[in-house]
């Protein structure tokens, strides 16, 4: 099998503040161990779940997070920016499956950390005007077309129910309480890890006995509500794009194109707001 893992950084074991998650935190060179950890942990199962080749997509912040020497030998690691893809830089129809580590919940959520992409600039998204979503449900949708099912994921409990929404089968590794948006009742880090490599393993053994996805042509409609009504008018110029209302954009296409696509709106939203996406 071939495994692919996506790994975020603010559903990470123990890590509940800015300061864990952010360059220049002062707990962000821990966050960084903790992180690579959880990973660690996520390969570990894909290997005693079957996985031949396991292919790690460093996605937070400058997708430069991972201590690279101390990321377990049997995986590759995808690294730096910028990623056209994004989350899912280099996954194809190719892989068996895809595993979600330290996934948080989507923006508006009471999950650690919650946001969608780019902290406090995106307030809502939705996909084909019935699932609200965030980087979970966006990553799900994208790597379901490609034809790739995602098996696991670990992050907060709210980002474990937040997946469920879109696959009940989807193994989860919840690794904190939340508690409020910056406080958590943790699970002991060497528990939290046990259950990550549990859940990938299953997850893998899970899919190796269902039918293979096929790849999805179906088009599909994007809308993300903005924060700045600045952003919103600046992207209606994006050929295919129009305004439903003064901070709402709406775009259709196939996917993954407007998984691609929506990474060119944050760079836009970035150049205006001066908030750059962090995942």
């Amino acid at each position: 099998m071939k495994v692919y893992i996506s790994a975020d950084m603010e559903g990470v074991t123990g890590l509940v503040g800015a300061d864990d998650v952010q360059m220049g935190g002062r707990d962000y060179a821990r966050g960084r161990v903790m992180m690579t950890e959880d990973v660690n942990a996520a390969i570990r199962g894909a290997l005693a779940g079957g996985a031949g080749e396991v292919v790690v997509n460093d996605t937070h912040s400058t997708m430069r997070n991972l201590l690279v020497e101390d990321l377990h030998p049997a995986a590759s690691l995808v690294r730096g920016k910028p990623k056209p893809m994004g989350m899912l830089q280099d996954l194809d129809a190719s892989f068996d499956a895809v595993v979600c580590v330290g996934y948080h919940a989507r923006a508006g959520s009471l999950g650690v950390l919650s946001h969608s992409y780019m902290g406090h600039e995106i307030e809502d998204m939705w996909l084909d005007d019935a699932h609200a979503m965030g980087e979970i449900g966006f990553s799900y949708a994208t790597a379901t077309a490609i034809g790739v099912p995602v098996v696991a994921l670990s992050g907060c409990d709210v980002a474990c129910e937040e997946v469920k929404e879109w696959d009940a089968h989807v193994r989860t590794a919840p690794v904190k309480y939340a508690r409020d948006r910056f406080a958590a009742r943790l699970r002991p880090a060497q528990e939290a890890r046990a259950a990550i490599e549990e859940a990938t393993a299953e997850g893998l053994r899970d899919a190796a006995s269902r039918t293979r996805r096929v790849p999805d042509t179906t088009e599909h409609a994007l809308a993300v509500r903005w924060q700045s009504a600045s952003v919103a008018q600046q992207l209606e110029g994006v050929p295919g794009v129009t305004r439903t209302d003064d901070r709402t954009v709406l775009v259709r296409g196939e996917l993954p194109g407007l998984f691609r696509l929506f990474g060119v709106f944050q760079q836009v939203a970035a150049s205006l707001t001066g908030q750059a996406p962090y995942c």
